[in-house]
């Protein structure tokens, strides 16, 4: 009989799973009800600056290592091998790259929303443009994060699959509603705890139950499941050396480095050096959640390694067969990869229905009405989030008619969103040339070419590779290890090489976000220069980062400065400098320098 059908929750599964949302609820409730009591906007949406670097960190990876991870990367692993585990190597610039420049940048302009620098550096239509892609990319990815969980609650006890969908948001909705963005770090990090609680349990289990170690390890060699270093150029394989290793750069830029999400994170820190630390921090608990993963997968294989498992309706099924049948004898466990699975998804969903509501507050609506109180913006920003938790439930839908795994649904989001907003970000950080005319033709530019690629390869069905499988029933056939190698053989065989344009809608769903993000900056700077480019008088101190002037080393300081037009914003404040901040009238706070004309160089030496 199939596991998925044998499998049931016993009364130790539905406590353990119990205890998860009741552990929510109740960190929620007690930041509701302690300290401000979320009554200030600055308490709710950034926690009144307070935080210190550990927490940070956890809640950092808890919105990135989303159910979508936990339940797709070791179905990835399973299907195509360990090629997928030198994602890791893209974690290094990845994180490098946001400590270094994108943090000091945002934490010295004190600001509250990511899109508050486009108006600073830009323009308020560039700013507008900016939040509305973001809205629309986190709506679009809550709906894969929700939908997830819920279909391996419905697949372990038969609970109505859209009643576990309503389940799941209307917790996440209240905790956050309840107790800001207090409440959703500590939920965090409680729940990161539950996430490698969960992997850990099912990989020990399923170790034990495959013969050991040593045979796992013969059983993935003998497999062909050990991927050496793959250095093909070919931009239409799924995963090589140069998609995961350069492509993931910019899809960890595009996550840890200008989304809001992460960026009030950092915001929420007492110091920029504990907004730093916490990205250092973050770098080995990435390195171990991804190990878990792809552990998890390879130790399925091996269980299965004399079988053909086909999954049912979605290669995630995969990982739910394998759990259910490992954990069928030991009851608690079962409840225990479940509540995982769903702390993932409660950590990523309360991440953006915090950040949906702190920018369509800061962005969409304070700029329109600078009168109002901070109780009203309080309860509105409350409401917001509310609001954002239920819209969350219809994007729930349609990741169901997606034929798309989930990993490679949220990389086609991140990478087709994502990437023309991180482009817009470094358009304005590294080019003090470009405008607000060339930062709008960037990011349209930026966006109609992700689309053009991503809805392409979703028409052809090629996206990076030969799509999965699928079929109606889960079931696993008994087979001889010379016929489940000639059956992989003859699959790899018989895939087709795309042709002319159905050869570009192929390219790897891990380049989206550097082909859109290069599509924006380089569009940018030709409008840019077509149109009249920035004067050193226009643009706002600080919200340029010397890239230029550090790569130009060797170049004499009078061409710099004709090169670089703009004062970065230093660590301290100079004698010679007055910091003083000012409103405007769209509400938005930003920093005004006076300084001598000897100080005013973007190339100085004692920057940043």
């Amino acid at each position: 009989m199939d596991p998925l059908e044998r499998m049931h929750f016993t009364t130790i599964d539905y406590v353990i799973f119990a205890l998860l949302l009741v552990a929510s609820m109740g960190i929620g409730l007690y930041y509701a009800l302690s300290g401000g009591r979320q009554r200030t906007t600055q308490e709710f949406l950034l926690a009144d600056r307070s935080m210190s670097c550990l927490p940070v960190s956890l809640s950092l990876i808890a919105t990135f290592q989303s159910a979508v991870a936990i339940v797709g990367v070791p179905a990835e692993i399973y299907t195509h091998g360990t090629q997928y585990w030198f994602i890791g190597c893209a974690y290094i610039l990845g994180l490098l790259i946001p400590a270094h420049v994108f943090i000091p940048v945002f934490y010295r302009l004190h600001l509250t929303s990511a899109y508050q620098y486009l108006e600073l550096r830009f323009s308020k239509p560039v700013r507008i443009c900016g939040t509305l892609t973001f809205i629309f990319q986190t709506v679009i990815y809550m709906g894969v994060c929700v939908y997830t969980p819920a279909l391996a609650l419905n697949a372990v006890t038969g609970f109505d699959l859209w009643g576990a969908v309503l389940a799941t948001g209307l917790v996440c909705t209240l905790y956050t509603t309840l107790g800001g963005l207090k409440a959703v770090i500590w939920t965090d990090v409680f729940q990161t705890i539950v996430m490698f609680a969960g992997q850990l349990a099912v990989i020990v289990v399923g170790v034990q139950q495959t013969g050991g170690l040593a045979e796992v390890w013969r059983k993935v060699w003998e497999g062909n499941r050990i991927s050496g270093i793959d250095l093909n150029p070919d931009p239409t394989e799924r995963y090589t050396f140069w998609t995961l290793g350069v492509g993931g750069i910019f899809l960890m830029l595009s996550l840890y480095g200008v989304n809001q999400a992460q960026v009030q994170r950092y915001l929420s820190s007492k110091t920029e050096r504990e907004a730093i630390m916490s990205c250092y921090m973050v770098f080995p608990s990435l390195q171990v959640a991804l190990a878990l993963s792809c552990v998890m997968g390879l130790v399925m294989f091996a269980r299965y390694s004399d079988k053909v498992q086909i999954c049912c309706s979605a290669p995630e099924q995969m990982v739910l067969y394998f759990v259910m049948d490992m954990l069928q004898d030991l009851p608690g466990l079962s409840g225990l990869f479940i509540a995982c699975v769903f702390s993932a998804a409660l950590s990523t969903i309360s991440s953006a229905f915090n950040s949906l509501a702190t920018v369509t507050l800061e962005d969409l609506i304070k700029p329109h009405c600078s009168s109002m109180t901070e109780a009203r913006a309080t309860l509105l920003s409350k409401g917001l989030a509310c609001s954002y938790g239920l819209m969350c439930l219809a994007m729930a839908y349609l990741t169901h008619l997606m034929s798309d795994s989930v990993l490679q649904a949220a990389f086609k989001i991140f990478g087709m969103v994502g990437g023309p907003l991180l482009g817009i970000f470094c358009l304005g950080m590294f080019f003090p040339w470009a405008n607000s005319t060339g930062a709008l033709a960037g990011l349209g530019s930026g966006l109609v070419m992700a689309f053009w690629v991503g809805i392409g390869s979703i028409v052809t069905r090629t996206s990076g590779g030969p799509a999965a499988v699928s079929h109606f029933n889960c079931t696993a056939v008994q087979l001889s290890e010379n016929i489940t190698t000639a059956i992989g053989t003859a699959l790899n065989s018989t895939a087709v090489q795309p042709m002319g344009l159905q050869r570009f809608y192929s390219l790897s769903f891990m380049w989206y976000s550097a082909l859109s993000s290069f599509t924006v900056v380089i569009t940018g700077l030709i409008v840019s220069f077509l149109t009249g480019p920035m004067k050193e008088e226009d643009v706002t101190p600080g919200t340029l980062y010397p890239l230029l002037g550090n790569m130009l080393y060797f170049v004499p300081d009078n061409l710099k400065q004709n090169l670089c037009c703009a004062t970065p914003l230093g660590h301290r404040v100079s004698q010679q400098s007055t910091w003083a901040h000012h409103t405007h009238s769209s509400g938005l706070c930003s920093l005004v320098e006076t300084t001598s004309k000897s100080n005013k160089t973007f190339c100085n030496k004692n920057k940043y």
